[in-house]
């Protein structure tokens, strides 16, 4: 079950959810505006307008629409997706440990999304012209797919879903994965091989309006479907025979979860590269503010999803300026310390079981 407390509870009965969540668009925006304002090279509030409303300076004009303004869209974009994917699958799988790397979605658009980068030469040119600005995308998406697919089809029995059994093979499948990452970077030339090394170390720097318009487009639109199944993942909470007989197609459901995971790890992989504990960190971050309920955990999840990778990639950019630390390195070192303590607090409560 999830992790659960009394602090939101009390919080949310003094002041009603209505400021919590006006807290936390008013902190993504925040972060948001010194993502755009922040750099090497700042922009002060006049530099910005003056942009927008189209007599900026060409430089300013090219930083914030050419870099600043794509990354800080691409972030969040990348952080409500992780979030939500992670919260459904702790919520569908009914443990607060999961998260989409958990049973392979990652890994398999992982492996999709390298076997473009590196074999990427030998069939693209065969591909419509329409299709080829978005191969990379199509194979992480085709990756996390067939993994999904696969984790689900493995674990299924009697017309059921063994939870056991899919995070089993969901570990299972991250082994295979990595040999399979490992092939192609043995086989990669010097440009792929630093191409390889950049992206799975995560990243939103080089996003373009393109990739920015693909990535946002399938995020969004996955993310709306999550963001109405709160009642869906709360009647899982009750287990799977009280979902049904609540009414809920126990198996449809989780199909239909699967898929719209798949998407969105696939597109923000493609896009961002493997991106760590977003997917984990954020809704536990959330059941701490507005409880456990996920009509409001899920909302609450892709705001601090948002905020986190915004905020990580803030920090890296200001960190050894004008160097940029990949972002995945400071979700890891968010979210392993979390993680850990997540471990801790479910040791001193006896739990035996994620």
């Amino acid at each position: 079950m999830a992790v659960t407390t009394t602090l939101p509870r009390r919080v949310a009965g003094v002041f009603g959810r209505r400021p919590l969540f006006g807290a936390l668009g008013a902190l993504v925006v925040l972060v948001a505006f010194a993502e755009v304002a922040l750099g090497p090279v700042r922009l002060g509030p006049v530099d910005l307008f003056s942009v927008l409303i189209g007599n900026g300076e060409p430089g300013p004009t090219a930083i914030l629409l050419q870099i600043r303004l794509p990354r800080m869209v691409l972030g969040l974009a990348v952080g409500m997706g992780l979030a939500l994917s992670g919260c459904a699958l702790q919520g569908v799988l009914r443990n607060p440990l999961a998260d989409p790397g958990l049973i392979g979605v990652t890994a398999g658009a992982a492996v999709g999304a390298v076997t473009v980068i590196v074999l990427g030469n030998f069939f693209i040119g065969e591909l419509p012209a329409f299709v080829r600005p978005y191969a990379l995308p199509l194979g992480a998406f085709v990756g996390s797919i067939l993994v999904t697919g696969f984790v689900f089809t493995f674990a299924s029995r009697s017309g059921g879903t063994n939870v056991a059994m899919l995070i089993l093979a969901g570990v299972a499948v991250n082994a295979i994965a990595g040999a399979l990452i490992g092939a192609m970077v043995y086989i990669s030339d010097d440009q792929q091989l630093r191409d390889l090394t950049f992206w799975s170390m995560g990243s939103i720097a080089s996003g373009n309006w393109m990739s920015v318009a693909v990535t946002s487009v399938v995020a969004v639109a996955s993310g709306l479907f999550l963001l109405r199944m709160g009642r869906t993942l709360d009647l899982f909470q009750l287990g799977e025979r009280a979902a049904f007989h609540a009414g809920v197609d126990i198996e449809r459901q989780k199909r239909r979860i699967a898929l719209l995971t798949a998407l969105s790890v696939g597109a923000v992989t493609a896009a961002a590269g493997p991106i760590g504990f977003i997917g984990l960190v954020a809704p536990h971050m959330a059941r701490l503010i507005v409880g456990p309920a996920h009509r409001h955990v899920l909302p609450a999840a892709a705001l601090i999803g948002g905020a986190l990778i915004l905020g990580a990639d803030l920090g890296v950019r200001l960190a050894v300026p004008p160097s940029e630390p990949p972002i995945g390195l400071a979700t890891s070192m968010i979210g392993g310390p979390f993680f850990l303590w997540l471990l801790m607090r479910r040791m001193n409560r006896g739990g035996g079981n994620a």
